[in-house]
């Protein structure tokens, strides 16, 4: 086996392995939840109407519908199974590295270099958030894309000795290009884009290369070459300025990007600069990594550390301009660092962090590239003994590969992830909410609760924190405390359908039934597509006993979200137990019962009981008995609590005996 093979081979073994722990990794509450766990069309697997969604959606504020598929193919092969979800960013990760290495490999014909550059990118440990994020396949499968078209692109130029000159290509007036390879180039560019709108500086890039180590730039006597460099990549331009205004509508009308009001220019100007120097020293120094940097933090006392940021970066872009003709590779992997970044640098800001680490994940390669040429270049000029760079080299891989392990602990699942983003972060109310939410997950209320009011303290316009609180004040039993909260977060958010729906549920709880049916009214008015407003006043009208009114409002909520399990086995439940006669009707209790205990793989024990009593209703009491029996193992199995109702149940169906219920009494408000 060659050298370059048995590299390659190498350096995708030891990142398997390094990586492998992640597949012992759960989902977390921070974005999983979008793109997979709560995302019933993700979960659906690969169907046509879910491709179309991908392709027409802008969830999430992004259009990026080679990740959505990619997620839809997971859910296809493997459910909801985590581990399996990691794997493939792991897989993705590893091909990932290999194919830098054989980038830089056939840019340069220089193997240790290429096999340095590609060890410290995938060992790297800000890049664990990349790969260990079941949210950030993007940024996994865009750069699996973007290697690829450097990597055809490479091929273009090296292999197919494509011309560039001053008069088109007889065979391509469009390009300038003969080579097939071109033309894979853009159609992987066009990949990428739709799997991570933050390559739209890959042209710039493929620029960058024909300086150095392509020499494309190096022309006698006239210098047109180099503009005819630029022209011969306008289709790829083309496309990144496309993928730049959908990227940004779709954000905009999000409400992802905020505007100038919020957040002024000099400060963000002032964000990027520090945002540059603190990505390089997180390189140089990966101490204290965490999924949320708030940005809040660093707005206060800017002025000075904006002024050093700037004096640093000023002084880096001299020395490697400087260094330019001794050393291209320094400018160009400069270069390459500070351009791959401006996307997501807070010029136009998205969100409320600061910086991030997953950003890191292509830029950073320029990095890589200036400092293991760079070196090589300093040894041939100096003779420096390649064992002493040998042994420092190693030496760096391996604290690398050490420092990846245990930030890998930290992805264990959410409750580790941000109580340890929130040790070493401060004033961080994002991370507070997350960790409310991890807690909350876990039972833990009251603890929940406090992060969640510290959210408020930290950030009082909080919408998320208050409306937060409000929900697990209801679960608490202190509806007049969860109005209180829901007010408040109703006045931040006046156009928010699920903060009036919330708003209403609270009032319905407090018996104040007219006021909690204008909430609902109004969530509708918002969102007329918007499910659970009906599905509250439906419950509203159980509780006034107008049963056969709710039945209406829940026929509606199953039409606009027919795949929802909730709204079906509630619907199931009212059609197969209610206790006025004209309102059941068992045989649809049953086709609902049973299409939701499909949707839940029938593992939901309270989705096992509905069908138990539409089975009951239509007299099929063997089959009642066993879904009834079902719920009951599996109830127990979970340790949940107040299972006397669903023996009583079993007691009944072994009697020949259908469930019946009055709405009215188990859905009684709660007197203030």
């Amino acid at each position: 086996m060659s050298r370059p093979r048995l590299m390659g081979l190498l350096l995708a073994l030891i990142t398997l392995l390094a990586y492998l722990p992640a597949a012992r990794n759960g989902f977390v509450v921070y974005d999983d939840g979008q793109y997979v766990t709560e995302n019933r069309v993700v979960q659906s697997g690969l169907t046509w109407s879910g491709i179309r969604w991908a392709f027409t959606t802008g969830h999430a504020s992004n259009w990026h519908p080679l990740t959505w598929v990619s997620h839809m193919t997971d859910c296809e092969l493997f459910g909801l199974n985590a581990g399996a979800h990691h794997t493939i960013n792991v897989l993705f990760h590893t091909a990932n590295t290999v194919l830098l290495f054989l980038l830089l490999l056939r840019l340069t014909g220089a193997v240790w270099p290429a096999a340095f550059v590609a060890a410290l990118f995938a060992w790297h440990p800000l890049h664990v958030e990349s790969v260990a994020w079941i949210a950030e396949r993007k940024d996994v499968l865009s750069t699996c894309f973007a290697l690829l078209t450097l990597l055809a692109y490479a091929r273009a130029v090296t292999s197919d000795k494509c011309q560039v000159t001053g008069t088109a290509s007889i065979v391509s007036r469009v390009t300038r290009h003969v080579s097939l390879h071109y033309w894979l180039a853009l159609f992987f560019f066009a990949l990428g884009l739709m799997a991570k709108p933050m390559l739209v500086t890959l042209p710039f890039v493929m620029l960058l290369l024909d300086y150095w180590p392509l020499q494309r730039f190096k022309v006698q006597g006239s210098g047109f070459k180099v503009q005819g460099l630029f022209l011969e990549k306008w289709p790829f331009f083309l496309l990144a300025v496309i993928s730049c205004i959908v990227t940004y509508l779709v954000q905009s009308h999000g409400e992802a990007v905020l505007t100038i009001q919020q957040l002024p220019l000099n400060l963000r100007l002032e964000n990027a600069l520090i945002s540059y120097v603190r990505y390089l020293l997180n390189m140089v120094w990966p101490s204290g990594l965490a999924v949320l940097y708030p940005l809040q933090t660093y707005l206060s006392g800017m002025q000075t550390m904006t002024a050093m940021a700037a004096a640093v970066l000023v002084i880096l872009s001299w020395l490697t301009w400087q260094a330019r003709r001794r050393s291209p590779c320094l400018l160009v992997g400069w270069l390459w660092f500070l351009g791959t970044l401006v996307p997501v640098i807070g010029l136009v800001q998205v969100g409320s962090a600061a910086l991030a680490d997953r950003y890191t994940y292509f830029p950073l390669i320029g990095i890589f590239v200036a400092i293991a040429f760079g070196v090589r270049d300093l040894m041939d000029r100096f003779r420096v003994p390649k064992i002493a760079v040998a042994g420092a080299a190693g030496a760096v891989l391996a604290a690398c590969l050490t420092l990846t392990e245990n930030q890998l602990r930290y992805w264990r699942d959410s409750e580790s992830l941000f109580a340890h983003t929130l040790a070493v972060t401060t004033d961080n109310p994002l991370a507070r909410i997350n960790h409310g939410v991890a807690l909350e997950h876990q039972g833990r209320l009251s603890e929940a609760l406090a992060e969640y009011q510290e959210a408020a303290r930290l950030l009082p316009d909080n919408v998320q924190a208050h409306n937060n609180i409000a929900i697990l004040k209801d679960k608490l039993g202190d509806p007049p405390g969860a109005l209180a909260e829901q007010l408040r977060a109703v006045q931040l958010n006046p156009l928010s359908p699920s903060l009036h729906n919330g708003l209403g549920i609270v009032l319905t709880e407090l018996g104040r039934f007219d006021e909690a049916g204008a909430q609902f009214m109004e969530a509708e008015r918002l969102d007329p597509a918007y499910p659970w407003a009906h599905f509250e006043t439906g419950r509203l009208r159980l509780k006034q006993g107008r049963d056969a009114g709710a039945t209406d409002e829940l026929r509606e909520a199953l039409r606009l979200d027919p795949d929802n399990y909730q709204i079906l086995a509630y619907t199931a439940q009212v059609l197969a137990a209610d206790d006025h006669p004209q309102v059941r009707d068992g045989k649809t209790a049953l086709v609902l019962a049973t299409r939701a205990n499909t949707l839940t793989g029938g593992g939901q024990p309270l989705v096992l009981d509905v069908l138990g009593m539409a089975c009951a209703e239509t007299g099929d009491f063997e089959s009642a008995q066993q879904a009834a029996q079902s719920a009951l193992d599996l109830a127990k199995a979970g340790q949940m609590k107040k299972l006397e109702p669903l023996q009583e149940r079993l007691e009944r169906y072994k009697n020949h005996q259908p469930w019946r219920e009055s709405f009215l009494a188990t859905n009684a408000p709660v007197k203030p």
